[in-house]
Order: structure tokens, then C-alpha cells, then sequence
């Protein structure tokens, strides 16, 4: 009984960890020092709303075309937020192509 609340516990930091992006993904990187599954969710949040901000602002600053796309990535963004955060509350380690594997090298720099 214990083992199945621990692991609804980190499925639940998992979700939690994409539900307002880097903020929620640093603060569990700060908070949680035990669950890889907890930490490798929220250094892959972290990345990958990091990354998405990041590229929105730059998109902001292009008139019309850059307005355009940035419509169009913050739909897929929303969409990719959901998957992931429905992924991570079932208990499955997604990981996405290159932000996973660039999440789980900088969990291997930090563990040193």
C-alpha cells in the first residue's frame, strides 16, 4: 500500500512538474532530491518550456510572419503540454526526442 501511494505521489510531482512550465520544473529540481522519475520530468519540463519561451520572444519580435508562427507553436505547445503532463500522471517516462536526452545529461552533471 505504501509503494503504490509513493508512486502516485511522483506520478502526480511528474505532471506537476510541466503544469507551469520552468517554474514548476526548477522548484521540484530544488525540492525533490529522491525520485529520478520526478527529476528527469522536471528537468525535461524546465528545457523544454526554457527552450519554447525562448523562441517565442524571438518569434514576438518578427512582425506579421513571426506573429503567424508563433500563433501556430503555441497550439502545439498547449497540445504537447497536456501529452506530457497526462504521461507523466500515468506513470510513463516519456522522454522527447533531444530535450530528453539533453534532461537527462544535465541530471548526470548535477548527481556528480
Amino acid at each position: 500500500m505504501a509503494d503504490e501511494k509513493t508512486k502516485n505521489d511522483e506520478n502526480l510531482k511528474g505532471a506537476l512538474a510541466y503544469l507551469l512550465g520552468f517554474i514548476t520544473g526548477i522548484i521540484l529540481l530544488v525540492v525533490e532530491k529522491e525520485s529520478k522519475y520526478v527529476r528527469f520530468h522536471a528537468m525535461q519540463s524546465t528545457i523544454l518550456s526554457g527552450g519554447l519561451f525562448i523562441v517565442h520572444i524571438g518569434l514576438v519580435l518578427i512582425p506579421i510572419l513571426g506573429w503567424i508562427v508563433s500563433f501556430f507553436l503555441s497550439l502545439a505547445s498547449f497540445i504537447l503540454w497536456i501529452v506530457m503532463m497526462w504521461k507523466a500522471y500515468n506513470g510513463e517516462m516519456f522522454k522527447l526526442p533531444y530535450v530528453g536526452d539533453m534532461a537527462e545529461k544535465q541530471l548526470e552533471k548535477l548527481g556528480k
